[in-house]
């Protein structure tokens, strides 16, 4: 089986094709025959062992796939610890979910891990109530991109897009955003208070550095900022409880999988919202490139690049 596999932590030039042995589904897993693997910016994070989740080696990076099990259903399925980068995945029962007929792969993909990822920052965190400004860090990415779609089907009173070129800004507008600034910002406060006409009440932040000190510093009485990765590779400053006083702040993070430990469907019940959302037209994925699976450092040099839009996809059949 062909697959990408990651003998040496690193960065993209770690990432090398390797003939695997096949995989093979335990008690409560399936086997998947994989038509399209997604590409996120955790993976990037994995191969360099510096994702919130320890990392062993040999791995074969990607935690997301779309494809048929070997009864024939088309599903999605986020996989546990790795192995998406092949051409076929084993995952667990329980998150594997099936695919409407309306949605199509890149779809499929791009609402599994970035649209749930909006839906839960701007449901659970940052409890979004109609009329309420947000400001969407990175807009055109995987997340960004949905975030800004789902802010305005939710009744945001004003989304605050910020973007690093005038396609993206362009993009970011296209979906939504009301207003797109330049995420080169020197002093993203001001910038942000004044796109908003005052402080603004949600920042969803994946950027880090001064962007995301800047950005707490830009909020309302009661404003949120939901911290859900650090794209730059810069921490930002250690946030003082003292100051959060001042404008009743809320600093909150999110990862992912800590939504399977809670109660209920959750992660379910967005998947399937956002599915229905995206059959009826009411928010749409955005295609980042389609790479060869031979080709996956050039995604990743893509992704890290931070010049990329949407999703990125590796097609294994080639």
């Amino acid at each position: 089986m062909r697959a990408v596999q990651v003998t040496e932590f690193g960065g993209p030039e770690v990432l090398r094709t390797a003939d695997l042995p096949e995989p093979t589904a335990g008690p409560g897993e399936v086997l998947i025959d994989v038509t399209r693997i997604g590409v996120n910016y955790a993976d990037t994070h994995q191969v360099e062992n510096s994702y919130v989740a320890s990392t062993t080696l040999p791995l074969v990076p990607g935690g997301e796939v779309v494809g048929r099990t070997q009864d024939g259903r088309r599903v999605v399925a986020l996989l546990s610890g790795g192995g998406g980068y092949a051409e076929r995945a084993v995952a667990p029962e329980a998150t594997t979910f099936p695919v409407p007929d309306d949605v199509d792969d890149l779809t499929a993909l791009s609402m599994l891990v970035q649209g749930t990822t909006a839906w839960v920052m701007l449901r659970k965190n940052a409890h979004l109530e109609p009329g309420e400004s947000v400001v969407v860090h990175a807009a055109a990415g995987g997340v960004g991109t949905i975030a800004v779609q789902l802010a305005k089907v939710w009744g945001a009173g004003r989304v605050i897009a910020t973007a690093s070129s005038d396609e993206k800004r362009a993009l970011a507008r296209e979906l939504g955003a009301d207003v797109a600034v330049d995420s080169r910002s020197d002093d993203m406060t001001a910038t942000l208070t004044e796109a908003n006409g005052r402080r603004v009440d949600i920042v969803l932040d994946m950027v880090g550095g001064t962007t995301t000190d800047q950005s707490i510093a830009a909020l309302a009485p009661f404003g949120r900022l939901v911290f859900y990765g650090m794209a730059g590779r810069e921490q930002p400053r250690p946030v003082q409880l003292r100051n959060l006083l001042a404008h009743s702040t809320t600093v909150a993070g999110m990862w992912l999988p800590h939504v399977f430990r809670l109660p209920g469907d959750l992660y379910g019940s967005a998947l399937a919202e956002l599915f229905e959302l995206a059959g009826s037209g009411r928010i749409r994925a955005v295609a980042g490139g389609e790479y060869a699976l031979g080709d996956a450092r050039a995604a990743h040099e893509a992704l890290r690049s931070r010049g990329t839009v949407g999703k990125l996809l590796l097609d294994p059949t080639r």
